[in-house]
This record gives structure tokens, sequence and C-alpha cells, in this order.
């Protein structure tokens, strides 16, 4: 009868084979290239770990890819189409790496072309309607991909737009503004303002008249809902907006329910009630939902239902596996899914087989790179693995016997023999020069380890595991002592898990001719690498017992187990540890910490916590539940973020007035439920940016490279800095530099300018919520650049105690500045820092060195700042001999300063 081999994984490769075949760590996705887009090219990205290095190359459509064509090239692995063309480039992507151990191929990914055209230049009719009317506006999109526009309407000009409320609505399904009944005050003209995020791109329409016409008296009409949800086919985990809008005089209210069963606690409505949205939707979210206009004339209902599906997701999936040539395989591959996905294998990134995957009397031709592919009309996910086939002479190098081997008199031991072989040997043991064979007291395990029962002294001593197979043979030895603390207990079992509990049994083990007093359970989780003693019940546990309780620990966290004996003699070997099992899941009881926030950029409400670690999960689909209100309100608006990462939510709404205070509080959740709410903070909506221009701006030009600008401050207490923009007359204003300042500054100092360049300058003042006007423009020139010529060193004479350095003069060129003046730098080779000289001659005098060599660097020196060094070398009193020179010298200046330092004088 066949046996299924047991898997192991990657790191127990055989001594002669270290290499690997590929694992991928960055794979394509889908992408869109706006057709627009200046750049000119598009990366779809592939790497792979392996050894020996990976080969990777490109199929599209299923055709391979010519990397010899100009228009692709390669970086690393990931692929760059040049020039990229719909008709040629758009279609389904996907990399193949491989090496000498197979070769996988990545997930597949679409290459699209993004677009949105412009609206078509007719003029739009006037629409004439009376007041207290009903009526919409028709956006009518031009053509454009992807579909993820986003709608918006300007009112008579940009960027004036008009805000949504109780009676106005812009639909982000079709694009059409919706007034349930006109008022005089909603003349105007109206554009549809189109933007796509996909591309960056944004058109609107012509701009159509809207005109109510006066009724003296207004006439009622019930409420008429005609912007209408349709079913909805959503992912599990994915957002689901519904939209619901109905015309009536008076303006209806909305009201939303799931019918027969209650709303989603994700669910949130927004837009005066006209908005349904349902965050992290769930299985048990689908259903017939339903939404009501209603005024006093009347009423009005709609429904549809929400289909909720499922990506696939693996429940098991392959791993890097090795097998004994000849043996058989079965490897699981199971994922769920809505609908249920369907399995398929690829081999060395071929179509290889369907469904359950088993492989008889395996041999090298089976061996390479497997990839596991799960589907349903959502996607598919890949799980990759290698397949390595052995075949070895046995060898204990990775797993010899134990040296010494603890066994109590009259108990029980198990003396391992592991080698690392295939095809699986052929086991004989011994001890000292007597061969054994199994008997009542003796057995040898299928697994090759040794089993004695009813342990004496006689069976001390040294025993020896014989092994062979067709490649070869060896051997290995321990010695069995019967000397101390009890020995590890053995069997150990855990049952009924809980949440916050599990059952543990054991065998006891030998206790060494030293009764064992007691028991000690020990754990250890991913929190730590550290084995730690576990809370029991009972808490102290018996020597005669082998069962006990592991209390208080963490729901939904993954746990290893072992047990300790103890008794005079001391703490004995643990037990091996047990399979590690996960505990129960359970809601969270830990609120978030540190709930605050404020700030933020305008109409903003930034809220901030934080966030929960791992160990107070408790369970799958962690997030948080953020609540916040106007600090007088009585409803609490409420949020889920799904990211579990994740401290921080930023709420807009631009009728939110600023520096308004709110209550804000956070709540934990998870599969199993809520948590407690955290202590409730108060926190301040973001203020305003400055409304007012600093004044009295002023510029002074330091060289060709440097200005320092000044201003006076601005009235307003909201200012947090200022900022200072500036931009070279040849560019463009939208490519201004910026440099920001604290707010008690008054002078910022601008560097790495463009020498004789004209450049305009403005301040703004800002705070958090952005930046105010700006100040007048400042046009400003920087001085010509410093001579670029340096001096030419032609003498350097010792002359009694000192040395005359002479140098001919520079001329500066027509686009530099004027020489003024020269800068000399007297310093010990090697060292920064020196005596700095200034003069208007084209000499120096400076003394002789004491020890040691002096370096003394001559510069230029001009309004445009400091020109090109040069240098020379002078020695201490032996270097060279003295030459009487009667020179007069010009009256100098010396300044004790730093080389750095006398690059920035001017």
């Amino acid at each position: 009868m066949r046996m299924w081999v047991k898997l192991w994984h990657l790191q127990s490769i055989s001594e002669e084979d270290k290499g690997f075949g590929p694992i991928f760590e960055e794979q394509p996705i889908n992408t869109i290239y706006p057709e627009e887009s200046p750049e000119g090219k598009v990366s779809l990205n592939c790497r792979a770990r392996a050894s020996p290095f990976p080969v990777y190359k490109w199929r599209m459509n299923n055709g391979d890819i010519d990397l010899t064509s100009d228009r692709y090239s390669m970086v690393g692995g990931n692929l760059v189409i040049n020039n990229p063309d719909k008709q040629k480039d758009a279609g389904i992507y996907y990399c193949l790496a491989s090496n000498n151990y197979g070769m996988v191929r990545s997930t597949e990914a679409t290459l699209s072309f993004g677009y949105l055209d412009p609206f078509p230049p007719e003029e739009r009719p006037e629409v004439r309607v009376k007041e207290g009317k009903g009526m919409v506006l028709l956006c009518d999109p031009p053509y454009h991909f992807p579909d993820d526009l986003s709608y918006r309407w300007l009112l008579n000009e940009f960027p004036v737009f008009i805000t949504m409320d109780k009676r106005r609505f812009v639909s982000q399904t079709n694009g059409n503004l919706y007034i349930a009944n006109v008022e005089a005050s909603d003349k105007g003209n109206y554009s549809c303002f189109v933007s796509s995020p996909s591309i960056t791109k944004s058109v609107f329409s012509k701009f159509i008249p809207l005109i109510p016409l006066p009724e003296r008296t207004t006439k009622p009409y019930p409420a008429d809902i005609v912007v209408q949800f349709k079913d909805v086919y959503a992912l599990m985990g994915q957002n689901v907006t519904l939209e619901c809008f109905a015309l009536g005089n008076p303006v209806p209210d909305i009201r939303w329910r799931k019918v027969l069963e209650p709303m989603p606690s994700t669910a949130e409505i927004s837009t005066s009630g006209a908005v349904l949205k349902i965050f992290n939707i769930q299985l048990e979210d689908e259903g017939i939902y339903e939404c009501e206009a209603e005024n006093n004339r009347g009423k009005d209902k709609h429904q549809a239902r929400i289909y909720v599906q499922a990506f696939p997701e693996w429940v098991e999936h392959i791993n890097d596996t090795e097998v004994d040539i000849g043996s058989d395989l079965y490897w699981p591959c199971v994922a769920t899914g809505k609908p249920i996905p369907t399995i398929r294998w690829l081999k060395n990134g071929y179509s290889y087989h369907r469904g359950e995957l088993r492989l008889y009397d395996v041999t090298f031709e089976n061996a390479g790179m497997y990839q596991c592919i799960a589907e349903n009309t959502h996607g598919a996910i890949y799980a990759n693995a290698e397949l390595k086939i052995l075949a070895l002479a046995p060898t204990f190098e990775m797993n010899p016997m134990k040296k010494k081997i603890l066994a109590a008199k009259g108990g029980r031991v198990i003396i391992e023999c592991k080698p690392k072989a295939a095809p699986k040997p052929k086991f004989l043991w011994s001890k000292g020069t007597e061969r054994l064979v199994n008997s009542s007291r003796v057995l040898i395990w299928e697994d090759g380890s040794l089993e004695i029962n009813n342990i004496t002294r006689s069976d001390g001593g040294v025993y020896t595991c014989f092994v062979e197979n067709n490649k070869g043979k060896a051997n290995s030895t321990g010695t069995l002592v019967i000397t101390g603390p009890p020995g590890p207990p053995g069997g150990l079992r855990i049952e009924d898990i809980r949440a916050t509990s599990v059952a543990l049994t054991w065998s006891r083990g030998s206790d060494n001719h030293s009764p064992i007093s007691k028991y000690t359970i020990q754990t250890k989780t991913i929190l730590s690498d550290d084995w730690k003693d576990a809370k029991t019940d009972p808490p102290i546990i018996e020597g005669n017992m082998e069962a006990a309780r592991a209390v208080d620990l963490i729901p939904w966290m993954e746990y290893e187990f072992r047990v300790v004996a103890t008794n005079t003699l001391g703490i004995g070997e643990p037990s091996i540890p047990s399979n590690k099992i996960k505990t129960d899941g359970a809601a969270p009881n830990v609120a978030p910490s540190d709930v605050g926030g404020g700030g933020g950029s305008n109409r903003e409400l930034t809220i901030t916590w934080a966030p929960l670690s791992r160990e107070y999960h408790y369970g799958n689909n962690f997030g948080y539940i953020v609540a916040f209100k106007p600090f007088d309100g009585e409803e609490w608006k409420k949020v889920t973020v799904t990211n579990p990462d994740t401290g921080r939510y930023v709420h807009k709404d631009e009728t939110m007035r600023p520096s308004t205070a709110f209550q804000v509080k956070v709540k934990a959740f998870n599969n199993k439920g809520d948590g407690p709410y955290s202590l409730t903070a108060v926190i301040h909506s973001a203020q305003d940016a400055p409304s007012e221009a600093p004044t009295a701006v002023g510029v002074k030009v330091l060289s060709s490279s440097e200005i320092s600008v000044h201003w006076e401050h601005v009235v307003e207490k909201i200012v947090e800095s200022y900022q200072i923009r500036y931009w070279a007359s040849h560019d463009k204003e939208a490519a201004a530099h910026r440099v920001q300042v604290a707010s008690q500054e008054y002078s910022a100092r601008l560097e790495n300018l463009l020498p004789d360049t004209q450049y305009f300058v403005e301040v703004r003042a800002c705070n958090s919520a952005g930046c105010g006007p700006p100040s007048d423009m400042i046009e400003t020139f920087t001085k010509k650049a410093p001579p670029s010529q340096p001096p030419r060193i032609i003498s350097s004479i010792r002359s009694g105690s000192r040395y005359i350095i002479t140098w001919d003069h520079v001329v500066a060129l027509s686009n530099e500045s004027t020489v003024t003046g020269y800068k000399v730098l007297y310093r010990p080779d090697g060292q920064h820092d020196g005596k700095l000289y200034s003069t208007h001659k084209h000499s120096i005098e400076v003394p002789i060195p004491r020890d040691g060599e002096y370096v003394v660097e001559v510069r230029a020196h001009s309004d445009g700042g400091d020109g090109v060094v040069s240098q020379v070398k002078i020695s201490g009193p032996y270097g060279f001999p003295s030459i009487n020179v009667r020179l007069i010298f010009p009256l100098i200046s010396v300044l004790f300063v730093s080389r750095f330092e006398m690059s920035k004088m001017h």
C-alpha cells in the first residue's frame, strides 16, 4: 500500500543543493496610461528572488514580446514601453521569471489607455422652469475611459461650484443636476464639470442658462423619486454607494432601510439623505434596500438588491516542498470565494493540470516550479512553490543523535534516529556490540526511532543507529543515562480551544529517581521569542497531575505550548513544543488611547488616535469606528476605518465652520463585535487660511547667487509661518521655488540663484489651513557672477621672517563682476581654518611657518562674490634660503575665520 510522503519546507534543502527557483517579490498591476501623458513611456514591474539570478521575459495577449525592438526596454525585470500606442500596446501582460530550477508566471495585468474627451462645442439651450417645480439639468459627459468620473456643477464662473443640500443634488452616477423645486435664487448659468482621477484631467460643458419663471403662488406636489439606484453586484470588503433623490414641493425628506433586516453597522447616510454608503461590505449585508421620499403631499418608494460576492481567498495553499525520489505526493490547494473558485496548475509557467494534484512514484522529471491558481469571475490568486526531488546518501550532519539521553528507571524512553536520506533508508540499532531486535520492551519504529519500556539501570549505555539506502550508509551514536531532574513530559496534546483558555494533557516523563513535585506550563507567541510561564487552572499543578488548563490567554493569538517538570533535583527539560494553535476570536475589550487631533486644511476635521497593537485585535476584519459631533450637538456621526494600522481620519465638509469645537471618540471592532469607546476628547476643526498679505516687502541683493527678502508682519494671530515664492523671469511662475520660515521671522535669505538674472519675489502668510494672498510682487536683479579666472601666482619669495606672495591681476569677463580686491587665506596644510587677509594689491606678506608646511590661497573678490582659488605651499624656517627683498606693502586687515566663512564674505 502506497503512503503519502510528509511535506517539508525550503529550509530542509540538502547540502548538495543550496539554490532555489524564482520567488516573486513584485508583480505587474493593472495600469491606466493617459493618452495625453507627456512622459512618453509606461513601466510594468516584475522582480523575483532566485539563486542563481532569474532571467525575465514578457508576454502580451499570450504572445512573446520582442525585447529587441526599440519600443521596449528592460530595467531589471521591469518592462518599459516607449511611446505607448493604444492600438499596439493595450492588452493583458504577464512576466516570466526562470532559472535552472524552473519558471514561474506572474499575475496578469491589463494595460489600458485613459482619456477624457472635451464636451461638444455647441451651445446648450436655455431652460425655463416655473418656480416651485422640480427640474433636471443633463450633464451628458463626453467619451471617456475609465468610468470613474466625478461630477460637480459650476454656477456662472469658475471656480464657483454649487453646494449640494436637501434641495439640490448632483448624481455621481450620471452627472445630472437635480433641483427638487426651483427658486428665484437658482437663476444663472450652469456648466457640468467632469474630472477623471485616473488621468488627472477635467473638462466642463457649455453653460446652460436656467431661468426660473415667477409664480404668484407655487403649487405643492408630492414626492417623485427621479434618482433611482439599480441592482448592485459588490465584492466583499468594497465600499458601496446608493443614490436616491426626489423632486417635490415642499422638498421631500428621504429615509433608508434594509427590507426585513437591520441596516449594516457600517452604513452611513450623507448628502442630506440622498446617499447611502456601506463601508467594508460583508456577505451578510446582501439584501433588498429601500429609500422612501415623503412630503406633506405624498410619498414615493424605490427598492433594489445588493448582491455581495467574494474574490478568491486561500484556505490552504502550496509551499516549497521536498520529497524523496520514488515516493507519492498529494499537494493540497484549496480556496474559497463567491462564486466558488476553480483550481488550475502551471508547471514552469505552462498549463499542467486542473483540480486536485496527486503525483505517484515521483522522478526528477517532476521537479520544477509549480503554481496553483484559484479563480472565479472576479479574479485570480496565485500560490507559487518549488518541488525538489531528493536522492542522497544517509547523513546525520544536519540532525545527529543526542549525545546524552536521560531516562528514568521503570519509565519509557524514545531515542530518535532522523538522518537526511532519500530514498528512505533501512534502520538497525545496537547497544555496544549487541544488535537490538523488537521484543516486549524494545521496539524499533518505522521512522527509525528506538523505544525502550520499563527501563532498568542495565539499559544505560552507548546506543548506535545504523542506516543504509541505495546511495550509501551512515551511523550516529548517543549515550542513555539513567544521573537527575525530571525528563521532558511526553504526548502533549491541546484540546478545548477557547478565546482565553485551552486544555492541555500530557504523559509524565522520567523523574530520574526523584518524584516530580510540580509542572509548569509555558507559552510562546509571535509577540516574543521567549517562553513565558502561563497562568493555569489550578494555579499550582501537582506532580501527580497530567492535565491542566492555561488561562488568561489572548484571543485570536497563535500559541505554542510546552510543559516542564520539576523535582527536588531541579527543573527538567521541557516537552517537545505543541503544534501551533490559534485561540478563538472575541470582541475587542481595549479602547484606543491618545484620541485627539485638530488642525489640517481648510474645512477639515482631523481625528487621531494611537492604533491598538496586534495583541489587542482579538479577531479578523479589525478596524475602528470613529464618532464625532459638534460640541453642543446631539447626534453622533460615525465612520468606519478598515485599516488596522492607521491612527488618523480626516473628515471633509465644505459647510464646516473653521475652529469649531467637536467631541470625538474612537472604538475598535472585529468580526466578533465592537469594543468600548475611548474617552471623549474635544478638538477643533481646521482654521481658515490667513486673509491678509504681508506689506513693506523689500529685497537686498547680496551677491550673484544670494538675495535677502524682508517684510512687515500681518496683523492676524492665526499665522504660523511665512512663505517666500521666487522665480526667474525666464521660468514660469508655476515653477517657482518656495522657502518657509517661522512666523517670528521678518526676513529670509535666498541662495543658489543664477547670476545676472531678473527674479520676481512675493511673500504670503500661512498656517495649517493654507497660505493667504500674496504680497505685491517685487522685481530684482542678481549681480554678475564672480570672476571665473583664478589669480596666477607668479612668485613665492622668502624675505627674512616673511614670505612675499605675488600674483597677476585678474581681469573679469564682460558677463562677470569687476574685481574689487583679493582675499588670501593662510592656513596649515591639511586644516581648513587659518588667517584671512584682504588687500587691493597684487601681493601679500605672510610669516614663515614655525614648523611643517602652510598653504596660501588667493582668490579675487567682487560684488558678485568670491572667485576661483589659486594656492601655493610654503615651508618652515629651513625650507628655503633667505632672500633679502625690500617691498612696500599696503595696509592689510587680518581676520580669523574658517575657510567656509571666507567664501561667504562679500
